[in-house]
């Protein structure tokens, strides 16, 4: 775990997107850390009972009202973005997500500046470099950055804004892009590989031999801060990950393993499993549990002495006992 020295303390931080499942570890970790933290969150009735203060900006995008919120704060945390969704309802995404993550991180970046603020750690997406990787093969940040859905394109797009403002401004930008991330009030295809575990639906995956770089929220909040606070980060891009890849197959066994429930897989064609996802348009689903995508940390490691405090094994059980602790 990063422990910040005392001068690094007096950073007073602001996090967007506090509400959200990584917004609300990273604030409890800059708070019980010791640091001044506030939170930008979009409504109002998000502000009740919160820990922090929090201060609601509205829609995020190139009208945004940043004054409130960045008033006093040394190093800011974009972590609010339209995210990806699996059954996009836009007549047009790519304007959608663009609005969100390319004009409303560049509304922010120069209000940043313009407040004095002098860092912006900007959380972007392993989607900029692609959607998965070959056998043998790691993603790293030297990479051509292959975006090939809206968000990803949008992510991508950011960060270019994002340095394009930081040659003209002199804020320091910070640019990290992670894996999936999980961990306790994790959403999504996560959440929903821990139900069906706990309810011993058999699954026909026992025959993936794919490899997934993931990282858990105990270890993506330790990276967040040492972007913040680590001099040599200035003007880097960063792939994160828990140092560890695991098959979907051997996941869902440590899962279940880790919730006590017996794991029932059994074999099936690769190719019929692909053939029913197209014909029940599950293909996206499918081919994050198929296909491979494995990140190389190695450059955060090694520049910044950056470590995983946590496990795969660890943030597995961790995310496992909270859902058993929490299930309906």
């Amino acid at each position: 775990m990063i422990m910040p020295q005392l001068e690094d303390r007096k950073n007073r931080f602001l996090v967007t997107g506090a509400n959200g499942f990584v917004g609300k570890a990273l604030c409890d970790t800059l708070d019980k850390s010791g640091y001044d933290v506030r939170g930008a969150v979009r409504q109002r009735d998000e502000i009740q009972y919160s820990k922090i203060p929090l201060v609601a900006v509205g829609e995020i995008n190139e009208q945004t009202d940043w004054t409130a919120a960045l008033s006093g704060i040394d190093v800011v945390v974009h972590l609010a973005a339209r995210v990806h969704v699996m059954h996009e309802s836009s007549k047009d995404p790519l304007a959608d997500f663009r609005r969100t993550n390319v004009l409303g991180t560049e509304q922010l970046a120069r209000a940043a500046a313009a407040a004095g603020v002098r860092r912006l750690v900007y959380v972007s997406s392993i989607k900029v470099n692609g959607e998965e990787t070959h056998a043998g093969e790691k993603f790293k940040e030297l990479d051509t950055p292959a975006p090939q859905d809206p968000y990803g394109i949008s992510k991508w797009e950011s960060e270019q804004a994002l340095h394009r403002i930081a040659e003209e401004t002199g804020l320091e930008v910070v640019i990290v892009r992670p894996p999936l991330v999980y961990g306790a009030r994790v959403k999504g295809n996560f959440i929903q590989m821990l139900k069906f575990l706990s309810r011993n639906i058999p699954l026909p995956l026992a025959s993936v031999c794919n490899l997934r770089s993931l990282i858990y929220i105990g270890n993506f909040v330790d990276v967040l801060l040492c972007c913040a606070i680590h001099p040599a980060a200035v003007g880097k891009t960063y792939l994160v990950s828990d140092g560890e890849d695991v098959s979907t197959s051997d996941l869902l066994r440590q899962l279940g393993s880790a919730m006590g429930s017996p794991v029932r897989l059994f074999s099936f064609p690769l190719a019929l499993l692909r053939f029913a996802a197209r014909m029940l348009k599950k293909s996206e689903q499918l081919g994050r549990l198929l296909g491979s995508l494995r990140i190389d940390n190695s450059k955060i490691c090694q520049e910044l002495d950056w470590h995983p405090p946590f496990t795969l094994h660890q943030g597995l059980k961790a995310t496992a006992d909270w859902y058993m602790a929490n299930k309906p």
